[in-house]
């Protein structure tokens, strides 16, 4: 959701809640952040330098990003090019530590009693309010009758930054527009649309076996069990070298790859200050099982389920293409070896009634070595290298509602593949994300047209949905 940020890109003054700020990336633009409310998995503890709050149970936080540039990226303060305050959602509504991007310390980044954990299998209502007091996520856990929020306010310690000399400021955050619009936009992101629900990939592979061992560190928190390459990447039972280690003197990196036409092929450059759209290490890697850890000088230990490799170190992300998120037979499509689809109703507006329109888009354009984002070849879903891309589909089916809230007929959202005798309609698969926008600030989005929300369209079966919490109040 787009946020006013007046210290954010491009450095302009930013009303609240008004659709007479400008979204097109042009030097009158108001000042614009945007808010991420995530959602985090189990299994991969502790959350400091990985991607999970526990073993068991999800959690939730909010990030506030902005970017300290002028208009066409000009005068970007590289010391604090993007920002991000960051925040759990608890059941106080109080930060486990300073949530501002000066501030932020190892108690940001730890759960604590009062932060929101949720099961496998529970069903949310999910929102994001404006009030007063500042832009607020809230999850209802409708399972378990457990409620977390989290607002970013000045008070909660939220910060926006000076472009100038990257001082934090005390901001109270509030939405930027009124209405979603498709030209309410955030200028300077990658996605075209302002309420967006995303789906993120590409951040892990599975190995057998690690090399060229490293340590992470941060304030009081240390752990020595961390690798930054693959023996042998596991994908699919394959038995190949992966990509890294790096050398942090010259900056090079052994066995770098990027995406080919058929699979991926050798990086051109092996330095990962080169800028190449290539994937120099597979680090951050973690072995599987219990390893030890130091956090506030105190001995402890945690545990990954499996060796996983984070691919966040030195590149962001699987930039050949050839990890779990592009393989067959990993996302939901039915079989018992995957997982169930994430169900999804909505969105719907403070009224309670479902937005009229859609788009479906995604950036993967954006990180393909094989993309030009000027004419549009070889921007591709699913990548060239890949072997499979997910996608958003629609179910009517009986007993694949959501809880007592949305049975049949009403049309619930999935994601992944298609799901034999679930899945009604695909919207043609990876065909929906439609084609590189020549609209948006970014070349790499592939965006479709704008389209009539399908959820509520009785023609293809659906019942018109409302939200059924706010309907009963």
């Amino acid at each position: 959701l787009p946020l006013c940020d007046p210290e954010s890109y491009p450095q302009n003054p930013c009303t609240p809640d008004s659709d007479r700020n400008i979204g097109a990336n042009t030097p009158k633009a108001a000042g614009s952040g945007f808010l991420e409310l995530q959602l985090f998995p189990p299994g991969f503890a502790p959350f400091v330098d990985d991607v999970s709050c526990s073993r068991r149970s999800w959690c939730a936080a909010i990030g506030v990003f902005g970017l300290e540039s002028q208009f066409n990226f000009k005068n970007m303060n590289e010391n604090c090019p993007e920002t991000e305050s960051f925040a759990f959602l608890q059941n106080n509504g109080i930060p486990t530590g300073p949530p501002g991007p000066q501030k932020i310390d190892l108690a940001t980044f730890l759960p604590n009693a009062h932060t929101l954990l949720m099961g496998q299998g529970d069903v949310l209502k999910v929102s994001i309010t404006d009030p007063k007091a500042g832009i607020t996520a809230t999850i209802h856990d409708l399972t378990t009758s457990q409620t977390g929020f989290m607002t970013a306010s000045a008070r909660n310690g939220f910060m926006e930054t000076s472009f100038k000399n990257c001082r934090g400021i005390r901001h109270t955050f509030h939405a930027e527009y009124d209405t979603a619009r498709a030209q309410n936009q955030v200028p300077w992101i990658t996605l075209d649309g302002g309420v967006m629900m995303a789906q993120e990939a590409g951040h892990s592979e599975l190995c057998s076996s690690l090399t060229d061992r490293d340590y992470e560190s941060t304030g009081s928190y240390k752990d020595f069990d961390v690798y930054d390459g693959c023996a042998e990447e596991g994908n699919n039972h394959r038995h190949e070298a992966g990509e890294g280690g790096c050398n942090l003197n010259t900056f090079i990196c052994k066995n770098p790859t990027t995406e080919g036409t058929a699979g991926p092929i050798p990086c051109p450059k092996k330095s990962f200050l080169s800028g190449q759209l290539c994937e120099f290490a597979d680090s951050a890697c973690r072995p599987k099982g219990f390893r030890p850890v130091t956090i506030h000088g105190h001995k402890a230990r945690e545990y990954s389920p499996v060796t996983l490799c984070l691919q966040n170190r030195f590149q962001d992300g699987d930039l050949d293409f050839d990890g779990l998120s592009y393989q067959n037979g990993k996302w939901p499509d039915g079989s018992k070896d995957s997982p169930t689809s994430m169900r999804y109703a909505g969105p719907f507006d403070g009224s309670g009634a479902p937005y009229p329109q859609i788009q479906f888009e995604t950036d993967i354009g954006g990180s393909e070595f094989l993309c030009n984002i000027f004419t549009g070849q070889n921007c591709d879903a699913p990548p060239l290298s890949a072997k499979f891309y997910p996608f958003w589909s629609l179910t009517s089916a009986r007993g694949r509602g959501i809880g007592r809230l949305f049975t049949s007929p009403d049309c619930i959202w999935n994601f992944g593949a298609k799901i034999p005798g679930v899945t009604r309609y695909a919207f043609g698969g990876d065909g929906q994300y439609g084609h590189v926008t020549k609209t948006g600030a970014f070349g790499g989005t592939l965006i479709s047209k704008i389209r009539a929300n399908p959820e509520v369209n009785r023609k293809l079966g659906c019942r018109v949905l409302r939200d059924p919490v706010k309907a009963a109040r």
